[in-house]
């Protein structure tokens, strides 16, 4: 079957936080809206169909996550990414940010110090600072237009930290980190006796010839101190049904974040978020990788079209992920500046750099995943409203 993400679909008046709080995030009803990590096309028909037959009966009582969801898990894991889970590494959490705060509630103490590695998804930041922990940048480097790990740092602030948060792949610069990168961190993970939470939500999103690594997946060793995040939410669009997991293979670390997840009755979850994610890990592939055709397409005519007609505005083509990192700083405006003229000039709502922490000034995330049509039409304003700025 031949998917169509060609569609334009109205999402105003269904709750959207990307559509229907036009007005509160950017203070313009106008705005065309390419910023958070939403798509905008159709969620595929076989969880659609999946949720509608569950509708049909006519009680929505408490429920369990039965074998069937967590084979769906193990199977998606194996066939996508070659890596053998066990039903008892699988914890239920009702999202990955979520995740992230009941993890460093879990494994660390007030006072502790986790590491973070922005530009990075912003709620890394508040799940340490919100819980009294003390927050340590190990800020990526930006080389030949290409980010990368700062190893040499990493490995002096390892020494007294007791966690490292790690974006994988990376979240907003699309780097997919290789294998071997991965494997240097691990090992100044390990020396430092130093546990990793792997944000691998964006894993699914790989763009070829790029291959992900599953991080707890390079060694035995590894596998002993990650936690690893995964959700369908990003490769399907199904964030609304909040439902994700977390895969531990240690079991005393496996036990502490599951008590935190009881403590907070957390672990209940969703009747239809456990059937939309059974029929996406059971029947998703084909739709993916159409959806990943389709997504390098926008990313190449994004940095086609901004190389010919706005060259002064860096494009930093994304190995992973749906957004594409922008970077302004030939503009010569600051970043106050940038977000109003992005906003009420070219009628635009990207991410603002500095959400994401250091490294993030002059910098705007754009979302690529809608409609061709749609691309074009904010590819458009971007260069109507900055060809002559700078």
């Amino acid at each position: 079957m031949k998917y169509n993400f060609d569609a334009v679909i109205d999402r105003m008046g269904t709750g959207s936080i990307k559509h229907d709080l036009k007005w509160e995030i950017f203070q313009n009803r106008e705005v065309l809206p390419m910023w958070v990590a939403d798509m905008d096309f159709e969620t595929p028909d076989f969880i659609r169909q999946a949720v509608a037959k569950r509708a049909l009966h006519p009680v929505y009582g408490y429920t369990f996550r039965d074998e069937e969801y967590y084979q769906s898990i193990i199977s998606w894991m194996s066939r996508r990414h070659s890596w053998h889970v066990e039903r008892d590494w699988i914890v239920f959490s009702p999202g990955v940010v979520p995740a992230l705060n009941m993890v460093v509630l879990a494994l660390t103490s007030p006072g502790d110090k986790v590491i973070v590695q922005p530009p990075v998804y912003f709620p890394f930041f508040t799940a340490v600072k919100d819980h009294e922990r003390e927050l340590v940048y190990n800020e990526l480097l930006c080389v030949n237009n290409r980010y990368l790990i700062n190893f040499e740092l990493l490995e002096q602030q390892a020494k007294d930290a007791r966690l490292l948060i790690l974006s994988n792949p990376h979240n907003p610069v699309g780097r997919c980190w290789t294998r071997d990168e991965l494997s240097r961190l691990g090992d100044i993970c390990l020396q430092n006796n130093m546990m990793v939470l792997s944000d691998e939500i964006h894993g699914d999103l790989v763009l070829p010839p790029n291959k992900h690594q599953v991080f707890a997946n390079i060694s035995e060793a590894l596998s002993g101190i990650t936690i690893t995040a995964h959700a369908p939410s990003k490769t399907f669009n199904l964030a609304g049904l909040s439902t994700s997991s977390l895969i531990i293979r240690d079991e005393e670390i496996r036990k502490k974040v599951k008590s935190v997840v009881q403590k907070l009755h957390l672990e209940m979850g969703n009747i239809f978020g456990n059937e939309a994610t059974k029929a996406a890990f059971q029947q998703g592939d084909a739709w993916l990788d159409q959806l990943l055709v389709y997504l390098n397409e926008n990313i190449r005519l994004t940095q086609s079209f901004l190389a010919d007609q706005l060259p002064d505005l860096k494009v930093f083509v994304p190995e992973a992920t749906y957004m594409i990192w922008l970077d302004f700083a030939a503009f010569g405006l600051d970043d106050k500046s940038l977000r109003e003229k992005m906003i009420h000039e070219a009628g635009l709502g990207l991410s603002p750099g500095i959400d994401f922490g250091p490294g993030g000034s002059l910098k705007m995330r754009l979302n690529v995943a809608c409609p061709r049509s749609v691309l074009l039409n904010a590819l458009q304003k971007l260069v109507l409203t900055f060809h002559q700025v700078g």
